[in-house]
Formats: structure tokens, sequence, C-alpha cells
């Protein structure tokens, strides 16, 4: 990469500028004191003048730094395309329109198609199903992996079924050798959200390149950050021009934002009832969206990325830290498991207050809010259960049992890369005092 920003701004603006950023990007988090979130973006002054030096270009929409974010992306995970989205949920949105794509023929997804999935979990998982009217079909989760019973999967199963659309729960992958293998004996799609899980990997093999695509995303709260955004990662040639032409209006056109007869045919093709030599660049073959970031996020995004490892490694450590300090209150607690033959890319440490505990989730919950240490539950818990759900066409395999535990009894702690043992000490030591 040639980003050198001493050649934009003169060395005493530059070192004012880093001053300025030091002193507004620095943490300090004192137990008891301040409040230990549960997520954190960790951000450092290179991060932010990346993002001044995208700024000063003024071309401020996808340019130079996102086509780099993207070949750079696409070259950590291993995957053969990536395109930059401005959030994790309108990675889903993209990924999952990409298959209702009628250039996909007989298997492209129509209104009524099945999708398998889960209930436990985020809300933008399912709805782009949802909103293009297809049927969720729901199964439960296994605890302590908090992933699909993938051996439920098959039994699921209809005439109907098209996809397999499920998240790698809190950064633990599910079992991807059972997803593929029925995956490919049924012929069905697979979008693996990753959102969570940046940098997970499954016999040693990076969770998102396994599935047709993947989803991430860069909110502050995830892995790698660039403010609002977000990716699809695409490992099935044939749907990367369909997921570029979903991203950029729906249009039938691949130039850049800014270039023109890329194709060298912009004036001269018969496409739909259109005339002959109809602009190619305002030519649309899919009811798409815009969904672009700007190339002030891709700068950060991009400079973030190269610490990715890093990042993942601090929250793999904190994780087994906050494991074994939370050893002596198994009694009380089910504790996280990796699934087997993965190892974690850990987004949070779930906990499952043991049904038969005198333990109260939402009394603990409270009381550690109080204690000024953040608590998140497991997003929407049971999905079905809420307000927006409760009416979706859908079908869910048996009844959900373990959902429902999650939904009444878990909630996560952090492991974010700025928390260290100090903040752990403080965690357990309040939850034993709670408890007692």
């Amino acid at each position: 990469m040639n980003f050198d920003y001493k050649n934009i701004v003169s060395d005493s603006l530059r070192n004012e500028l880093s001053a300025i950023i030091a002193n507004n990007v620095s943490q300090k988090i004192v137990p008891g004191v301040n409040y230990i979130p549960v997520t954190g973006k960790v951000i450092d002054v290179d991060d932010i003048l990346h993002g001044v030096d995208a700024t000063l270009d003024s071309w401020l929409t996808a340019g130079r730094y996102s086509q780099e974010m993207e070949r750079e992306l696409a070259r950590y995970f291993g995957s053969r395309f990536s395109f930059l989205v401005n959030s994790g949920s309108s990675a889903n949105l993209l990924a999952f329109y990409a298959l209702t794509s009628p250039k996909l023929i007989d298997r492209a997804i129509r209104p009524g198609d099945e999708i398998i999935t889960v209930a436990a979990g985020f809300p933008t998982t399912i709805n782009p199903m949802i909103q293009f009217g297809c049927i969720p079909v729901f199964i439960d989760v296994d605890i302590p992996t908090y992933n699909i019973k993938a051996d439920e999967i098959e039994r699921a199963i209809t005439s109907k079924t098209k996809a397999i659309m499920i998240a790698h729960a809190l950064g633990n992958p599910f079992d991807l050798k059972t997803v593929m293998e029925i995956a490919r004996k049924y012929n069905l799609w697979v979008i693996e959200d990753d959102c969570d899980s940046l940098g997970a990997t499954y016999n040693g093999k990076k969770t998102g390149t396994f599935g047709d695509l993947a989803t991430l995303s860069f909110y502050p709260a995830h892995h790698i950050t660039m403010g609002e955004g977000g990716a699809v990662l695409v490992n099935n040639a044939k749907l990367k021009k369909i997921t570029e032409s979903f991203r950029d209006w729906g249009r039938d056109c691949w130039c850049a934002p800014g270039k023109d007869n890329t194709c060298g045919e912009r004036f001269c093709q018969k496409l739909g009832e259109l005339p002959e030599g109809y602009d190619h660049k305002y030519t649309y073959s899919h009811i798409g969206f815009n969904l672009k970031v700007t190339d002030t996020q891709a700068a950060i995004g991009l400079n973030q990325l190269r610490k990715a490892d890093h990042f993942v490694k601090r929250r793999r450590e904190n994780h087994a830290m906050l494991y074994q300090k939370m050893k002596s209150l198994e009694e009380h607690f089910i504790l996280p498991e990796a699934t087997p033959n993965a190892d974690p890319s850990w987004f949070g440490f779930m906990l499952t207050v043991r049904p038969g505990s005198p333990i109260s989730r939402n009394k603990l919950v409270n009381q550690l809010e109080d204690n000024k240490i953040g608590t998140r539950l497991f997003f929407g818990g049971n999905l079905l259960k809420q307000p927006a759900y409760s009416n979706i066409n859908c079908r869910k395999m048996d009844d959900l049992a373990n959902t429902d535990l999650i939904m009444n009894n878990s909630f996560w702690l952090g492991v974010w890369p700025g928390l260290k043992e100090n903040h752990y000490d403080y965690i357990v030591e309040k939850i034993n005092q709670l408890i007692k």
C-alpha cells in the first residue's frame, strides 16, 4: 500500500494532529471507577490518519482505499472476492438477495422457498429471507456451543428448501463439516454470517470461506471497525457479478464509481426491451440497492485489518482467562465450549444460569450493570417471541427448548482487546459477591 500522510500534510500539522488524536483515542478503564464496556473498539493514531488521508482526497465515496480494502480482505480470508457495504446488516441483505437473481435460473431463491436457520441470534440474519417472502425454518441450538444442532438439519429439508443461512454464534464456528455435507447432498446454497467471528477457523480454515457467500460487520463492537460498515465474501465465482450488481443499484454495468466504459461496449448492447445501444451504465439487471461505503471508512478499515490477527489473539486470551476464573462457579453457570475441530475468534463470553440454580439472570445482570460491569443478552433471544416476528410465516422444528433457555437464562461478558486481567478479577469478584 502506498499510503504516506507525510506527503499530504506538513510535519508540524501531522504532529499536531497526532497529538490531538492520541489524546482522544486513549482508553483508561479503572475497575469500579469506570464502566467496563462489554464491547469496544481499539483504534490508534494511524487508523484516524488513514481516514484523514482519504478525506483529503475529497473523493468521499468508494475509491482507492475501498478497492484496496476489498483486495486485502479477500486475501486475508482466502476468498475469491469481497465487496464492502455500509453495515453487517446490509451484508446479510446483499448476500441473500444475490441468491434471488434470475440469472441463477432454477437455483434462484423465490418467494415461498424455505431457508434453514435458527431463532437464537441477531435479527438481520433472518430479516432478508422474511422481507423477500421466504419461509424461515427454525432449528434449535446446542448448549454450550450455542450453534445450530447440525444433525437436525436434514430432517428439516423439504422440496422447497433452497439455502442454509446461519451465524457462527459469538465467534464460535458452527459444525461446518456437517452443514456443508448436507448442502452438497441437497444442492443448497450456504451463507455464513461471519459478523461475530472474523478470524475463527474450522479444521484450520477460516470461517467465511466454506459457504457460497459470507458476511462481515465492521461496527465498533466487532473484531475490526470502520465505524459503520461490513462486507460480503464471495467464494462462488458465478456470484461475483450478481453480488456487485445488487450492491450497486442493480445495474448491469460493473464500472467502478467515476469510471465509464470499462467493458468497451457501453453503447453497443441490446438488453431487455431497451433500444439498441442504450447506455450500459444505466441498464439494470436486478432490483438492487446502493450499499457502498465511503473511502474514509475503507481507509480506517484497511489499517484495522493489519491488526486483525492481534485482535483475534487478544480475544482468545481474554476468553481463556475468564474461563479459568469462572471455573469455580460451574455449580451455577454453564460455561461456553468451542465446537469440536474449531478455534473460535470469540465475540463474547456466554454464561447460562443452570436450571434449578437460585440465581436470577435478570437480577444478576442488573446488579452487574449497577457495579459498572457491562453485560449483553444473546441478541434477540428467541426471535419468534419478539413482537416483530409474532406473525411471520415460518416453520419450527420441535419446541426450540434450548433457544428458550438462552432467552431466559443466558447473558455474556466482554472479551474485546481493551480488557485486561484486572478487569476480569473485578468482574469475577463482583459475581461471587452478588451470588453470596
